[in-house]
């Protein structure tokens, strides 16, 4: 018995993982099939605001587990699954991926070539505001060419995420007007 072509193994099989990542609480980020020997590979990698953890990706695991062996007249044989959430060195290419960076220094080529490494601040549907070089930075998603997380290994400086914070709350960056008075004493 043939089975179908890799692409429209996906396209059947997507949605209905993609529904079951869903009721577990995360975000379907990436799905593949691919041929491995006789068996299938199939990678599922999911994400969330709060994070992956081990445990979750266990649940998560046994639901699309649980969801493709009911549509195994799909996959035509056996298969291997392996769930996993992004690495550090995914893209940010959806508004959702720079909420996730939000405070976490990231590399930023621009489709005209520049490049910069800022802090991420707010971000919406257009875009996202970014600290560069202690200087706020208004950036349109659709200026960037590509985006990915820098790793760090120390916290970053709490002047920055003060920065970051106050922009977010529409805070004057200059402080607020108020003269400072000493209480009698």
């Amino acid at each position: 018995m043939s089975s179908p072509p890799r692409g429209a193994i996906t396209a059947q099989l997507e949605p209905v993982v993609a529904e079951a990542v869903a009721r577990s609480g995360f975000d379907l980020e990436e799905f593949d099939v691919q041929q491995a020997g006789r068996r299938r590979l199939i990678k599922v990698v999911i994400d969330s605001d709060d994070g992956v953890g081990l445990d979750e990706i266990s649940d998560v695991s046994r639901a699309v587990s649980e969801v493709l062996d009911a549509h195994e007249h799909v996959l035509a044989g056996s298969y291997t699954l392996e769930v996993t959430s992004p690495g550090v060195d995914r893209p940010l290419t959806r508004a959702r991926h720079w909420r996730r960076a939000r405070y976490r220094l990231v590399k930023i080529r621009f489709a005209d070539g520049e490049k910069l490494v800022a802090r991420v601040g707010a971000a919406d549907d257009e875009g996202v505001t970014v600290l560069v070089a202690g200087e706020l930075r208004r950036v349109a998603y659709r200026d960037v060419e590509r985006a990915v997380v820098e790793v760090e290994f120390q916290q970053p400086p709490a002047e920055d995420l003060v920065k970051l914070e106050r922009a977010a709350s529409g805070v004057s960056q200059e402080g607020d007007d108020r003269e400072d008075t000493e209480e009698p004493r």
